[in-house]
């Protein structure tokens, strides 16, 4: 089973939904490929680091409003054990963050490359829209700090992002996350653990008849 994930690095249903997914492929039989495809929910450049809160309250209508939002969307990842700080965390434009990540997955780190960068957003403020902070985030992981400012320096990886965005497009991805299997099957949004693990219970049941026809 091939599951490809749309999804943005500063989008917290995203980090949500990732961490509801390997829930969920826990224990799961079969082969699964698992790989992380970039998305970007917003690609205005952001000039310099911006609070989210005060980036956002416009966005939802008014600051009491996206306090509410905030406050939902937290304890929903509190729920599942993940932190959502918010006063702290700043507006970031992801592009280089999602090349960093095609980066790290050359590497085999792109899992814990895009955990890092969701913990470094959603709890620590980290502005990861500077490449200095994303070349000290790599290092953290175990990559090479000094390669990983001169790739983010350079152009690399570029294509392969806007390939991504290009695919989301042609696929009619208009919301993240979206988990894309085996080409065929879409599931959208951060749905609970169980939903997804019967989902693709599902998927491999029909696949496997399919096969067998």
């Amino acid at each position: 089973m091939n599951i490809e994930v749309w999804s943005d690095v500063i989008c917290p249903w995203c980090y949500i939904g990732k961490h509801r997914l390997e829930a969920a492929l826990q224990g799961f039989t079969g082969d699964v490929t698992l790989t992380f495809r970039a998305y970007q929910l917003d690609p205005s450049p952001v000039p310099q680091p911006l609070p989210i809160k005060r980036a956002l309250a416009a966005k939802f209508g008014g600051a009491q409003q996206a306090e509410q939002m905030f406050a939902h969307v937290s304890a929903v990842a509190a729920g599942d054990g993940l932190t959502l700080d918010f006063d702290r965390a700043v507006l970031a434009n992801t592009f280089d963050a999602h090349r960093l990540i095609a980066w790290a997955a050359g590497q085999d780190l792109q899992l814990m490359m895009i955990e890092t960068l969701q913990r470094a957003h959603f709890a620590e403020g980290v502005d990861i829209g500077s490449r200095a902070a994303l070349a000290r985030l790599a290092g953290s992981v175990g990559l090479d700090e000094q390669a990983a400012l001169a790739y983010l320096e350079s152009s690399a990886g570029t294509d392969a992002v806007n390939a991504d965005l290009a695919e989301a497009r042609e696929l009619g991805i208009t919301s993240v996350p979206t988990f894309v299997i085996d080409r065929k099957y879409a599931v959208q949004g951060a749905q609970e653990t169980s939903v997804l693990r019967s989902a693709l219970e599902e998927i491999a049941r029909r696949e496997a008849v399919d096969a067998a026809q």
